[in-house]
């Protein structure tokens, strides 16, 4: 169908608009990583803005050879990989019976399942808690108190509950248990919204920050969030160590830089490889006819 001129003036707007928004998404980046690259005095003088200014690499070789950075890296990555999949399959677990109609507690459930939505549990006894279990210090405490997020296994029962009754009803009259319905059926079609609730869970993990505060004491065991606060609220010793020993060729504003790109691109990385079941899979599991 051919365009009118008015639907064509519309289109482009749409495209600048939504060009312009990206942009303001990607300049901070951009800057961050011209910053990291760029001389001391060019980084405090302000004069960097997209690309580097009296290139270096001083700042990205002291960020490499931290080995607690890379220790606290290796960590976010392991609670990462370990609490997505984990979470993944309670909340497919969780979800699945309370997306059938023959389940016939699913509405006493699911009221309390909101309930937890609406009202969190107060700090002291969700310590207390955690601590009486055991797990203090324990990577097992960033990943177990939050193994299914409400919200996410909401999302997933919605698309269940949108997958065709016709599907459930042929595979159980040719012999199949709900294991194999769930595995074999179920999961094969859900690959979007699969795919979006990973992302959503996989971001949570990987920005642990409170809870590795509240119960993680050894500096030895924290995540990189946690790594990096307190590897940028005392950069100066850092700088000033480095200042003893001659090298000028990067401050803590190149430091800091350096150091939040490094926590930061890895995750987004993953989402270009998400993206085409990013949309899909989260209209889908947002609406039930």
């Amino acid at each position: 169908m051919k365009q009118t001129l008015g639907e064509k003036i519309f289109q482009v707007f749409n495209y600048l608009l939504l060009t312009a928004a990206a942009a303001t998404m990607l300049f901070p980046l951009l800057n961050l990583l011209a910053v990291s690259f760029s001389s001391p005095i060019a980084a405090d003088s302000k004069q960097v803005f997209l690309l580097p200014v009296e290139f270096t690499t001083a700042s990205w070789s002291h960020i490499l050879q931290n080995k607690g950075l890379w220790t606290a890296f290796g960590i976010t990555i392991y609670i990462t990989v370990v609490g997505t999949l984990l979470s993944m399959l309670f909340s497919v677990l969780m979800a699945y019976p309370l997306s059938h109609k023959e389940f016939l507690i699913r509405k006493p459930i699911m009221l309390g399942i909101i309930i937890t939505m609406i009202f969190n549990a107060p700090l002291i006894p969700f310590f207390i808690t955690v601590r009486e279990l055991g797990m203090m210090n324990s990577l097992w405490s960033l990943i177990l108190p939050g193994l299914i997020g409400t919200f996410n296994m909401i999302i997933i029962r919605t698309f269940f509950m949108g997958l065709p009754a016709e599907l459930y009803d042929s595979a159980r009259i040719d012999g199949c248990n709900d294991g194999g319905v769930l595995f074999r059926i179920y999961l094969p079609l859900s690959k979007p919204v699969l795919a979006t609730v990973s992302l959503f869970y996989a971001v949570g993990y990987w920005n642990t920050f409170q809870r590795a505060v509240l119960f993680i004491r050894n500096p030895d065991k924290w995540p990189l969030q946690v790594k990096l606060r307190a590897y940028l609220t005392s950069p100066e010793e850092l700088a000033a160590v480095n200042m003893f020993l001659g090298d000028y060729d990067f401050n803590t504003t190149t430091l800091k830089a350096a150091t939040i790109l490094f926590a930061t691109i890895p995750i987004v990385l993953v989402y270009p490889y998400l993206q085409k079941y990013f949309v899909k899979g989260s209209m889908l599991g947002s609406l039930k006819e």
